[in-house]
């Protein structure tokens, strides 16, 4: 079977991971768990702006596009403050690491370069921390309400070149 390229987009990739999920599974058990992950889906449904949309479901977690890094980055921060109410008495956080750059279209699946950079990053995010490329930090410039800490450059593994990274801040506006 040959697989088909069909073009390439550019724009903005984001993972997520539920942190915790494992434990909250074990605590809560399996069909509790599995009404999280609907509930994260009713949520990611809910804050998705027009032309963004759920690439694919990762166990807990997800992979998201957005044609615009601005509108990527601020449905992330809705998301995971919208999830985190979510918990009663086990606490919620998402981690999610934001990519700006070019996909290769594999049939409804996004990969690639910028891809697998994408999934580093969210790798490097602590519980309830949104980290952007350098990439996307300026895909956004200054747009009003999102705010950026600059973390510095890091190595992640099969890159050669270090990446910039930046925590997003609350929201300032």
């Amino acid at each position: 079977m040959t697989d088909t390229l069909t073009g390439t987009v550019t724009g903005t990739v984001a993972f997520t991971d539920i942190v915790g999920f494992t434990a909250y599974c074990a605590e809560v058990g399996d069909a509790a768990a599995v009404d999280l992950l609907g509930h994260q889906d009713r949520l990611v449904r809910a804050v998705l702006p027009d032309g963004a949309r759920i690439v694919k479901e990762l166990g807990d977690g997800l992979m998201l596009w957005f044609p615009s890094a601005t509108d990527g980055v601020r449905a992330c921060v809705e998301l995971q403050a919208r999830l985190a109410g979510s918990g009663d008495d086990f606490p919620l956080w998402l981690r999610v690491g934001l990519h700006t750059g070019e996909a290769v279209r594999r049939g409804d699946d996004l990969v690639g370069h910028h891809v697998n950079v994408a999934s580093r990053i969210a790798g490097l995010a602590g519980p309830r921390e949104i980290l952007v490329s350098d990439a996307t930090r300026a895909a956004c410039g200054d747009a009003a309400g999102l705010g950026f800490h600059e973390v510095g450059p890091v190595r992640v593994k099969g890159v050669a070149e270090p990446i910039w990274i930046h925590r997003v801040e609350s929201p300032t506006g």
